[in-house]
């Protein structure tokens, strides 16, 4: 067997052993990694999420899908990270400046961990964030009563479970791009999300983008980035 030369470390890789971190991103796409916490140790996750501070030290750094182990670890190893049980995620370090506006709207209270996680996300990739809660379609009033705060957003990430119809109703009342997110809320026939995610991908309401089931962070990076493409070229560049 040919064994290939050791070429030593690799530029922008910082290698922990069971990890090698894109200690590049940043510079590349404007957004620093992000530890995905499912699988990992509570200590996998402390470490990494310290070692990325310490490569990005002027801006936030975040981890999501924390267990209730991940959490209490990194809470007691870095005191001066915010930790969110709700959406299960951590962040280090102050967030950017916010660069436009990301509205996050929730079906219900139940779809309130992905929102959350949608919410946290957009910040740390730098946009504002403006969360509409409890307004499903059972009670169509309560969505028409928020209507012009939706107009206002650069970007609008709808989050829902059950049939998934609340984006289309979105999509139909104002003009904004839309990051659908279909959340594994529901009965049997929902299928664990599954059927939310079907109604949302046969959405009849023009300019409707979906994303995997319960994808809050997805949606999160995608919606920031519009909101940040949304402000003016001298805003940003101020």
């Amino acid at each position: 067997m040919t064994h290939l030369p050791d070429q030593g470390p690799q530029p922008g890789v910082h290698d922990l052993g069971y990890a090698r971190l894109d200690t590049d991103r940043l510079e590349r796409t404007g957004d620093a990694e992000v530890v995905y916490g499912a699988g990992k140790t509570p200590s996998q996750v402390v470490e990494l999420l310290r070692t990325l501070h310490a490569t990005h030290p002027g801006h936030a750094v975040l981890a999501t899908r924390l267990t209730d182990e991940a959490q209490d670890a990194v809470a007691s190893a870095l005191p001066e990270a915010v930790i969110d049980p709700v959406g299960r995620t951590a962040v280090l370090g102050e967030p950017p400046r916010q660069a436009g506006t990301v509205a996050v709207v929730a079906a219900g209270t139940s779809d309130a961990p992905v929102a959350a996680e949608a919410a946290t996300t957009a910040r740390v990739f730098g946009a504002g964030v403006d969360v509409i809660t409890d307004v499903g379609v059972a009670g169509l009033h309560r969505i028409l009563g928020v209507r012009e705060r939706l107009a206002e957003a650069d970007c609008l990430i709808v989050v829902a479970g059950m049939e998934g119809a609340l984006p289309s109703v979105v999509g139909g009342l104002v003009g904004v791009p839309l990051v659908a997110v279909p959340t594994s809320v529901g009965y049997g026939a929902s299928f664990g999300g599954l059927a939310a995610l079907l109604g949302m991908l046969n959405s009849c309401a023009p300019g409707v983008t979906v994303v995997n089931i319960d994808n809050g962070f997805g949606a999160g990076v995608f919606a920031a980035r519009v909101a940040r493409q949304s402000v003016p070229r001298e805003t940003k560049d101020a």
